[in-house]
């Protein structure tokens, strides 16, 4: 096996310091540039690597960040992953990715391995089962940044990253409503999350803006697993009012739901018309075409990126920083209109 050259070795070969070496190969100030050349040009001819790993352990800094998701096979979730890494790999940061599968126990698990693997600063969405945060108080402790998006929890000191949930399930629901939609379906999330809450306040605000009475009739609290939709399916059939609009928090399971809707003889948008979130691409493949509001997976992942390596450098204290807000859009297709 080929010795590893160290600063050493060139130190000895060009009859320099060790420091000289190194302040060389990090570019100081204190050193001519004809001495870097030199030192530079033999380091390349005899293979030598820098140790970041020792340099790291040096700075205290990792140079990366942890990142807990609750699933990866999400088109929202990889979006919004594609933004952040795209902004952390301009600036020599790299990620740790782990997803939690919506289970409390992995998410807790995936912290604490982050968190001895020592990343500089961790971004969550929370899973779905989650109601206990006392894992991620051992980042707020330690000072380690600490950033929640899209499923927040309002932790001291932490910041969130997410869009106006309630001022969105508002319009979902009253563009149904200007569509003549009269008795409309809430298919919501885990209602203990914050981003289904939300958007369940804004349904029920939007009836009440419309002299529409709620009764616990119009929802149907649901994993939102597109596996399952035949219970909403049943739900519906079996309803003692006849359901004339639905606004579902997810696309995915808007398009699965259409899809048996269309085979159990309801016409799409004639009989019941439907809205979903997100706006993933199978908004636009299911036919009809699925009425959704957008929600800027990537914009979002960038915001966070930027917001905590600007925090790491120095930039800006996230600490007081207590949400951020991007805004969404209603993209009207055929399953409304």
């Amino acid at each position: 096996m080929t010795k590893k050259v160290t600063i050493y070795d060139l130190a000895e070969l060009l009859k320099v310091s060790p420091a000289t070496v190194s302040r060389s190969l990090n570019d100081h100030p204190s050193i001519s540039e004809d001495t870097k050349k030199r030192i530079l040009s033999a380091a390349n001819k005899h293979g030598y690597r820098t140790n970041k790993f020792a340099a790291n352990l040096r700075r205290q800094k990792s140079n990366t960040i942890g990142v807990i998701v609750p699933r990866l096979n999400s088109y929202f979730m990889s979006t919004v992953l594609a933004g952040i890494e795209q902004v952390a790999n301009k600036v020599g940061y790299n990620l740790i990715i782990s997803q939690s599968l919506e289970s409390e126990k992995k998410e807790k698990i995936n912290a604490k391995t982050l968190l001895n693997s020592g990343v500089d600063a961790l971004l969550v969405s929370l899973a779905y089962e989650t109601t206990d945060y006392e894992h991620f108080k051992k980042y707020t402790s330690r000072k380690i940044p600490l950033l929640f998006f899209d499923r927040v929890f309002d932790l001291p000191n932490c910041p969130t990253i997410v869009i106006d949930n309630r001022a969105a399930g508002y319009e979902a629901t009253e563009h149904l409503i200007e569509q003549g939609c009269q008795n409309i379906l809430h298919i919501s999330g885990n209602l203990n999350r914050k981003v289904y809450k939300n958007r369940f306040k804004g349904y029920k605000a939007a009836l009440g803006s419309n002299g529409i009475k709620f009764t616990m009739d119009n929802l149907l609290e649901t994993d939102l697993d597109p596996k399952k939709v035949d219970d909403a399916l049943d739900y519906i059939k079996k309803s003692k009012k006849k359901i004339d609009g639905i606004f579902v928090s997810s696309d995915n399971f808007a398009a699965n739901l259409i899809k048996e809707l269309k085979k159990s003889g309801f016409a799409i948008p004639e009989d019941l018309k439907v809205i979903g979130f997100n706006n993933d691409p199978v908004s636009e493949i299911i036919s009809p075409n699925l009425t959704t509001i957008d929600y800027p997976g990537f914009k979002m992942g960038v915001l966070a990126g930027e917001s905590i390596i600007a925090h790491l450098n120095g930039n800006i204290n996230l600490q007081s920083t207590n949400s951020i807000v991007l805004r969404h859009e209603l993209i009207v297709r055929e399953s409304t209109s």
